[in-house]
Parts: structure tokens; sequence; C-alpha cells
């Protein structure tokens, strides 16, 4: 299946809190739009693996995705070596993005910025034709590299290269948080309180939003980092 635009994420809410504005904005222009979660988030306080599947897959229709898909690495200790970058290098190969999102370049989480760099160094390398990898029926892949390689902005602020306006979908990007019920603020539920957990980071969220938004004359925004200068052919798409 072929995928317009392809966020990649270390945990599971990861996306969502990040750019998921920027995929329901996409998915509502007709684009096919999909999350590759690189971990279960099984070392997470709250909740367990089954329930933040459960969760990922009720955000996932909130937004529309095409898919979703999660890559089993150890939450907190996957690395950036060849047995990671290869099973990244096959999602890449499969669904051919021609625009990735990626964590943080670097966070409050240190499995965000690992992500970041896992991620982004297999962009590069998916589009070598001497790496080979097969799909799951056995078949050989064709190399494939992204256009794009952008970066969304998570706990650590970070400027933003380009911010994108999410304002028209900003009460459905709540509600694909929200969708993670054990993870982010509930008052009916008992578990342990954890940063992401109290009122008080939901708020954060929506006055990142609007300093983002802020910058560009809308309500709501969602912040990139670039990898690369972005180009254009006329001064007027950048308006």
């Amino acid at each position: 299946m072929k995928i317009d635009i392809l966020a990649f994420a270390a945990h599971p809410d990861d996306a969502e809190l990040g750019c998921s504005g920027t995929l329901l904005a996409h998915i509502a222009a007709g684009k096919k739009a999909g999350i590759v979660d690189l971990t279960a988030g099984e070392l997470g306080t709250r909740g367990t693996p089954e329930t933040r599947k459960a969760e990922g897959e009720a955000s996932s229709a909130i937004m529309g995705l095409a898919v979703r898909d999660n890559l089993g690495f150890a939450d907190g200790f996957f690395q950036n070596d060849r047995e990671h970058q290869l099973r990244i290098i096959q999602k890449l190969r499969q669904y051919q993005p021609d625009i990735v999102l990626l964590n943080a370049i670097y966070d409050r989480h240190p499995d965000h910025g690992r992500g970041s760099e896992l991620v982004s160094e297999s962009c590069f390398k998916a589009g070598l034709r001497m790496i080979r990898t097969l799909d799951e029926a056995g078949n050989e892949q064709q190399p494939w590299r992204p256009k794009a390689v952008y970066h969304y902005i998570q706990d650590r602020m970070i400027t933003p290269d380009l911010i994108v306006d999410v304002t028209p979908f900003w009460e459905k990007k709540m509600e694909t948080i929200r969708a993670f019920k054990t993870q982010f603020y509930n008052p009916d539920d008992t578990s342990a309180n954890t940063y992401i957990s109290s009122p008080e980071f939901l708020e954060f969220v929506e006055s990142r939003a609007k300093e983002f938004g802020h910058v560009i004359g809308v309500t709501y925004g969602e912040g990139f980092t670039k990898e690369r200068h972005i180009g254009v052919r006329n001064l007027f798409d950048l308006i």
C-alpha cells in the first residue's frame, strides 16, 4: 500500500501529541497517512501494552489512518543499529511514503531522540540499492527514499523551521490524545500519577500549540524542524 505521509513514533501516543493535527489535515485533503510505532510503551508507569494497543486503534479510527503498525522494539533499550535499521527500511519500502514525520531531534525522554536518529538514518539507507530487504511474502523490496523528512516537536522547546496550521482539526486532535485513557488525565483513573497524566500536561499541550499558532497568525499550530532546506517555485506557496 502506497502511503503519502508516514509518521514514526518511539511510543504509542507520541504521534498523537506531536503531529496528529497535521495528519488529520492531510487526510482531510485526500492524502493517505499512517503511523509506525517503534515500541509498545511497555515501560510506561500506567497502562499495559495491551491497553495501549487498543487505545492506539481507537485513536487511529478517529484520525482515519490507512495503516498503523508496531515494530515491537524494546521500550527504553532499542538502539540505532543495523538490526533495527533494517526493520525500519522494510517499512519505508513497503509503504513508500513521500513525507516522513519523526520524533523530536532531542527530548525529555531519551527514546525520542534515539528513535529520531534511528529512523532518520534509515530513511537515507532505504534508498540504497545494495541494502537488500524482503517483504512479508519473501519478495525482494525495491529501494525507496522519502522526498522530505520532518521532526515534530515534543516536550522540550525547539524552535520550529515550519509550522502547520491545525486550527480546524484541534478538537479532533485532542480526541486522538484522550483516546489514550490510561496515559493522560482521566478523573476516573486512580492509577499512579505521572508527569503526563496530570491535567496541567494537556494544558501545556494546548499552550504550546497556541504559541506556535500565534507565530503564524492562527489559533493552533504544530511545529516541525527540517533536515534540509525547503525550496519553492512560487513565494505565494508560503502564504
